[in-house]
């Protein structure tokens, strides 16, 4: 049995804006959440091409679990998209019998589209509706939690945008949603339903953090064009991989390999959270 669940993320932000936004995000909250020898190296990052989806970007990154909790999970982050849905899917090499399929959609409202991704009548009656609000759904794990990066209480400086209120999702402008469809099993028996209810509500709180920090950075990376957060990824990369002190060293076996393909213009990336 699958597990299946339809995440409905609102951001006050145009679908343009989004893909800007979320790049910025995923490197700094990669570069921010890794220390010294714990999280994730770029190996890595370069362009491919791929029979189905075309021309994209190859991503490889090792989770290295030196000080962390057993329990990972990959976050994919799909960046812009108005009108085409990418399927990324992922059997963990480290857990065999886990597989995580997310199919997304980006369109500019604020989440009202009831079949975004075009699903049959069974996969309707079985998906799970869950809508986030970034403003007023609270993270599970209070550590993650700053003032600064609540929407209730950030405004932008150069887009005056926010403070988030009560009903924001009907009345500001602009406006997106990301539609995510997450199908989560994971094939052992006694273990099946808590891990993949624990795996759904992994992922639930990192799309909550990951789209509360990417609004709440927007004065950081609004004025930057595509060209120039390219170049702040690929910087913040290094950077991140100078942190871990993991460069010119052989990767042992502490560390998992997961391997991304990005396709352009829609821009699947994704980044690693360990959880503790």
């Amino acid at each position: 049995m699958v597990l299946t669940k339809e995440y409905r993320i609102c951001m006050p932000l145009s679908c343009e804006e989004y893909q800007i936004g979320q790049l910025y995000m995923i490197a700094r909250h990669s570069y921010e959440q890794s220390s010294n020898g714990e999280g994730v190296e770029i190996i890595t990052n370069e362009p491919c091409e791929d029979e189905t989806y075309g021309k994209g970007q190859y991503t490889e990154k090792p989770v290295c679990l030196y000080g962390f909790s057993p329990y990972v999970l990959v976050y994919f982050i799909l960046q812009k998209n108005r009108g085409i849905f990418i399927p990324l899917q992922k059997q963990c090499s480290f857990v065999p019998k886990l597989n995580i399929l997310i199919r997304t959609k980006y369109e500019d409202n604020n989440g009202n589209s009831e079949n975004s991704l075009n699903l049959n009548a069974d996969q309707l009656k079985h998906r799970l509706v869950d809508n986030i609000d970034i403003a007023f759904d609270e993270l599970s794990n209070g550590k993650h939690y700053k003032k600064e990066e609540d929407p209730k209480f950030f405004t932008s400086k150069k887009t005056n945008r926010g403070c988030l209120i009560e009903g924001w999702r009907d009345t500001d402008k602009p406006i997106m949603c990301s539609y995510k469809l997450v199908d989560v099993s994971f094939e052992v028996w006694g273990l099946q339903t808590k891990v993949e209810e624990f795996i759904h509500r992994s992922i639930r709180d990192i799309l909550l953090l990951g789209h509360r920090q990417a609004f709440a950075w927007i004065d950081d990376w609004y004025d930057m064009s595509l060209d120039d957060v390219r170049a702040y990824e690929h910087e913040t990369h290094q950077e991140t991989n100078k942190k871990l002190n993991i460069n010119n060293k052989t990767v042992n076996g502490n560390c998992n390999t997961i391997a991304i393909f990005e396709h352009q213009t829609n821009v699947p990336n994704g980044i690693v959270k360990i959880l503790d």
